[in-house]
């Protein structure tokens, strides 16, 4: 029997109370669920990419057994063919994310169709988060309890203040 293997892939900078949602939700469709952490360097991440991994490891350490956190710097496809998925995870939260991820995943399907995309709906509560107003609530001093997780909120909080 084949495992059904799934790559959510992103830059989870930082990671927000959506992605979660996305991750276990996910991992309920999968045998394997791995989550992909992108470099991008165009969204000029506030965090490296080893704060990201470890940030990504230590959010879904508790979800489920069949999680797992790598890194990569390839070509989504590239990445997935070399984990044996057979499906690419996307979540979305607007119509907007919708146009984008519909024209990636025409890409991807020329590149391999043999890979699905699968995309979420974030949950309802959750679908206006996005990393980057985060990052931009977080600069200005706002609270971003709302949207990410104590320890997220804690790791953000102390990068500002060294920067």
């Amino acid at each position: 029997m084949t495992k059904r293997i799934a790559v959510y892939p992103g830059t989870f900078d930082p990671m927000t109370l959506g992605h979660l949602d996305i991750v276990r939700r996910g991992a309920n469709l999968a045998d394997t669920l791995v989550i992909g952490v992108t470099t991008n360097p165009s969204k000029e991440p506030m965090f490296s990419v080893a704060e990201r991994l470890a940030m990504v490891r230590r959010e879904v350490a508790g979800l489920a057994a069949n999680i797992k956190v790598v890194e990569f710097d390839s070509l989504l496809m590239d990445f997935a063919e070399a984990q044996g998925a057979l499906m690419i995870l996307r979540g979305l939260r607007a119509v907007a994310d919708f146009e984008y991820e519909f024209q990636m995943a025409g890409m991807n399907q020329q590149l391999n169709d043999e890979i699905e995309t699968v995309f979420l709906m974030a949950d309802v509560s959750l679908q206006p988060i996005a990393s980057k107003l985060v990052k931009e609530i977080a600069r200005y001093r706002g609270d971003i309890g709302k949207f990410v997780t104590p320890a997220v909120a804690a790791d953000v909080k102390r990068h500002l203040s060294r920067g």
